[in-house]
């Protein structure tokens, strides 16, 4: 099973490394996820950011607003994760043993964590518990600086 893993990868390192449309198609899907997943999320984070010092009606429709920008983001992500997985098999002796690409990873890691805690967070919000909100800011400031950070390593990763 893993000689034919070994196999599956070669065979995909050359495919990916002869052809420039090819991997023009995956860095687009890498970058585009990342440019609609994290605008979107970014968008949405500044705009919680604002409604969590408004009134509870602009409080409650920027809630509404959230549910239909996580499917966006949810989507991207899946783009970006793909992607990830096929720009990794393209050179695994280089992102293996790199520490930016397991940090890249950890922080990416951290996002869908931090992610998954605002999805429970809004549900609370909505529910009007104490400090919901509070803690619902906290978790935007977390999600802008993970988005940034992660796009920083991504950078870092292919230019260190």
């Amino acid at each position: 099973m893993l000689e034919t893993l070994s196999q599956l990868i070669a065979a995909w390192a050359a495919l990916f490394g002869s052809h420039a449309v090819l991997r023009t198609a995956v860095d687009f899907a890498h970058i585009g996820g990342l440019v609609t997943g994290g605008g979107c999320a970014i968008a949405a984070d500044r705009a919680t950011l604002m409604a969590a010092r408004q009134a509870p009606e602009v409080r409650s429709a920027q809630l509404s607003s959230l549910r239909q920008t996580h499917r966006i983001v949810l989507i991207a992500l899946a783009f970006v994760a793909a992607s990830g997985v096929l720009l990794f098999a393209s050179d695994v002796d280089t992102f293996l043993p790199s520490r930016m690409f397991w940090l890249k990873l950890g922080l990416v890691a951290l996002l869908l964590a931090n992610g998954a805690w605002l999805l429970r967070l809004e549900t609370r919000a909505q529910k009007g518990g104490d400090g919901a909100w509070t803690a619902l800011r906290c978790a935007t400031i977390a999600s802008l600086s993970l988005w940034l950070l992660t796009t920083l390593a991504g950078v870092a990763l292919t230019n260190i």
